[in-house]
This record gives structure tokens, C-alpha cells and sequence, in this order.
């Protein structure tokens, strides 16, 4: 077995140098056309998956902006009402401070005028009943009449009472005029406590919009990131599209390239000379493609190799067969170097690798096979499909 493995080693070495001097590197190889159509065609769903969600998305945001929208105008009405009542409330305020003014000087008037009317009072009182005396008496004394006397005395009763009535208009007048300096001032504190209400509701209106205008903001961000991805996802869509188109193509061309191979000149296996290391390289080979198949499955593949080989159409050597370019995936994916590098074949493997090289095969002359795809039809092993 350790003489084994190291001529595995030295083989999967020389198969590198020959790759490197051909042009090739092991990176180049792809999956094979089925697994890129089957990898294309889940990616694809997996897309559509994704643009289904993302215009869900969109349609919740859209309706989530319009209802933002919504509560934004009402609330930019109710702002407008707000400032207009604050507007109207700081004329009353105004309007009113003017009128308590006025009323404060109007005030301020009756007060000097009844001050004055008082001291224009206790003027003729004094001058009439402390200096004027003598001439009251005169006055008195020399009427002709009883009756101009009695007159001389209503005239100076009269005085008095104008005085005194006058004085109590004013003192009337000053007490109306204090009585609405302090309605005024009532009025005045009343109007300033609801415009500190209002200014609270216009404060409170406003960081809503705020608030509110910002959540519109962000909804309308994700809104425009989502309808970026769903115009990505619908042009990743037609892409994969024309690839599914082009690798659909492929398989037919690969179809025909099957007939093509079963009618085209063939060799007769006893022929074939194989090269030290095929029967290691094939097994192996056989290990990536079919090992967890039945045993019909792994001889299968190993046919479908050894019928490449005999065909006009394809490479002479199990070497050149199994390293064409994107024919066989364990070869693009490095799986098959894995296996070459640890012998991973099993003995079922051996065995279906030594009954193909002599020339056994249970799928006649098939030159392809692949997992089951809708449409193929071929031999059915295990897993695969043979065609």
C-alpha cells in the first residue's frame, strides 16, 4: 500500500507538470455544464427569492411613508393652528398691556384731579371761613333784602356742595379706574399663562414633526435602498437568465456530442495501451464521482471514461480524458488532487477501475451522465443519469 500511495504522489506530480506545460492550472477547470445549469438554475430561485422579499419590503415601506406622510401634514396643520393662536394671543397680550396703560394714566389723571379739586376745596373753605370773615358778615349785613341775603348764603351753600360733589365724582371715577386696572392685570396674567400652554403645545407639536420628519427620512432611505436591490436582483435575474439560456444550450450541444461520439469511428479496447498510473488516476476518479454509489454506479462512470477514451472525438489517454477542460467537476474543484494525494479510492473503486479497462461496460456506449435534470433521458444508476 506505501509503495502505492507514493506512486500516487509521484504521478499526481507529473500531472501537474504536464498541466503547467499544456497552459493549464487546475483552477481553470469548471463544474461540469448539469452542475453549472443545476447551480445557475438554485441560484436563480434563490434570487428571485430575495427580489420577492425585498418588493414586499418596498410595498411595507411605501405604505409605512404614506402613513408618516399622513401624520406629517396633520401635524403641520396643527402647527399652523397653534402658531396662529400663539400669533393672535401675543396681540391680545399687547393690545391689552396698551390698555392697562392707558388705564394707568388715565389713573394717574383722576387722582391729580381730585387732589386738586380737594386742595381748590379746603382753598375756599379756608379763605371763607378763616380770613373772609368779615366780609361774609359784610356781605350779609349789607344785602337789602332778606331775601339777597339768603341768596348770598345758598350761593356760598352751593360752593360747598359743587366741592363736595365733585369730590365724590372723582373719588367714584378714581375707584372704577383701579377697579379695571385690576380686571386688566387679571386678564393680563390670564392670557400669559395660556400662552405659556400654548407655547408648550407649539413645543411639543413641533419635536413631533420633528421626530416625525425624521422617521420619514429613514423610511424613505431604506425605501430607496430597497428599490436599489430589487433593480439589482431583477438584472441578476436576467443575467442568470441568459446564462441558464447559454448552459441549457451547452447540454444540448453535449447531447449531441454523445450521438456524435456513438457514431463515430471507435477503438476496440485490446488496442489500448495504459499508462502506469491510470488504473490509480481512474479509481480515483471513480471515488469523487460515485463513492457513495452502488457498485453498478462506480463501474458506470468508469465506463463512461473508458468510453471517451476509444472515441475518435475525444483524448487517447485516461489522462487526457480525465483532465479535459470542464468535463469532470472533482477535477476543477481539487477534490480529485485530494483523493490522488491520500488514495482515497476503495477497493470497490479498484475493482470497477480494472473491470473498465478491460473493457466492461453497463451503459453501452455513454459518454456523459449527470444527476437527473428535467427533459434528460439516458440510463438511470444510483444518481445519475447516463446518456
Amino acid at each position: 500500500m506505501r509503495g502505492i500511495v507514493k506512486a500516487g504522489k509521484r504521478l499526481m506530480a507529473s500531472l501537474l507538470v504536464a498541466a503547467m506545460a499544456a497552459g493549464l492550472s487546475l483552477s481553470a477547470y469548471a463544474l461540469t455544464t448539469k452542475e453549472k445549469l443545476d447551480q445557475a438554475q438554485r441560484e436563480q430561485e434563490q434570487t428571485k427569492g430575495q427580489l420577492s422579499q425585498t418588493q414586499d419590503d418596498i410595498s411595507g415601506l411605501k405604505s409605512e411613508l404614506d402613513t408618516l406622510q399622513g401624520k406629517l401634514d396633520h401635524l403641520n396643520d396643527q402647527l399652523s393652528d397653534v402658531s396662529d393662536r400663539l400669533a393672535e394671543l401675543e396681540q391680545q397680550i399687547s393690545d391689552k398691556e396698551q390698555e392697562i396703560l392707558e388705564t394707568q394714566e388715565a389713573l394717574e389723571e383722576a387722582r391729580a384731579d381730585a387732589d386738586n379739586q380737594y386742595a381748590a376745596m379746603k382753598s375756599r373753605i379756608q379763605y371763607m371761613y378763616e380770613r373772609n370773615d368779615y366780609a361774609l358778615l359784610e356781605g350779609m349785613l349789607g344785602a337789602d333784602t332778606i331775601s339777597d341775603m339768603l341768596n348770598y348764603y345758598d350761593y356760598v351753600d352751593a360752593i360747598s356742595d359743587y366741592d363736595q360733589q365733585k369730590l365724590e365724582d372723582f373719588r367714584h371715577i378714581r375707584d372704577e379706574i383701579d377697579l379695571r386696572e385690576q380686571q386688566l392685570q387679571k386678564e393680563q396674567e390670564e392670557l400669559a399663562d395660556y400662552k405659556v400652554q400654548v407655547e408648550a403645545e407649539q413645543s411639543k407639536v413641533s419635536g413631533y414633526i420633528s421626530s416625525t420628519s425624521g422617521d420619514i427620512a429613514q423610511n424613505a432611505g431604506q425605501l430607496s435602498n430597497a428599490q436599489a436591490e430589487a433593480e439589482a436582483y431583477e438584472a441578476k435575474i436576467k443575467q442568470q437568465d441568459a446564462d441558464i439560456a447559454a448552459l441549457k444550450k451547452k447540454l444540448a450541444e453535449e447531447i449531441a456530442m454523445s450521438k456524435l461520439a456513438s457514431q463515430s469511428a471507435k477503438r476496440d479496447i485490446s488496442s489500448v495501451s495504459f499508462a502506469e498510473g491510470d488504473r490509480y488516476l481512474l479509481a480515483n476518479l471513480i471515488y469523487c464521482e460515485a463513492g457513495g454509489e452502488p457498485y453498478a454506479g462506480q463501474l458506470a462512470v468508469g465506463a463512461v471514461v473508458i468510453n471517451r477514451l476509444l472515441s475518435s472525438v475525444y483524448p487517447d489517454t485516461i489522462t487526457g480524458v480525465i483532465y479535459q477542460r470542464s468535463q469532470f467537476s472533482p477535477v476543477g474543484s481539487g477534490r480529485l488532487a485530494i483523493a490522488l494525494a491520500e488514495d482515497r479510492a476503495t477497493p470497490a473503486c479498484y475493482q470497477a477501475a480494472d473491470e473498465a479497462m478491460a473493457g466492461v461496460s453497463n451503459v453501452g456506449d455513454c459518454v456523459y451522465f449527470r444527476t437527473p435534470i428535467e427533459g434528460l433521458t439516458g440510463i438511470s444508476i444510483g444518481g445519475h443519469i447516463f446518456y
